[in-house]
């Protein structure tokens, strides 16, 4: 649903609001998929997808998962040395 048409639901009508639940649902979700890829791009500089080989892209957003992973769970990791 468009931002537009989520903000003219009105939630005191119980269709609209089941769409409202709906939808912030699915923000949430969409918001724990994107972040790993913002990750991607801020911290690690990949912009532009280089097509180099299947095998070279898909080894570089492996190498760039787990490295994502390990920058998101950085804090727990130096709790956990200390």
């Amino acid at each position: 649903m468009r931002r537009g048409e989520r903000r003219g639901l009105i939630p005191f009508i119980e269709p609209e609001f089941v769409a409202e639940r709906v939808e912030k649902m699915k923000a949430s979700i969409r918001a724990k998929v994107e972040h790993p890829f913002r990750v991607f791009k801020r911290q690690f500089g990949l912009n532009t997808v280089h097509y180099r080989g299947l095998t070279k892209n898909t080894v570089q957003i492996v190498t760039l998962f787990a490295l994502s992973n390990m920058w998101m769970a950085r804090r727990r990791l130096m709790e956990a040395e200390a």
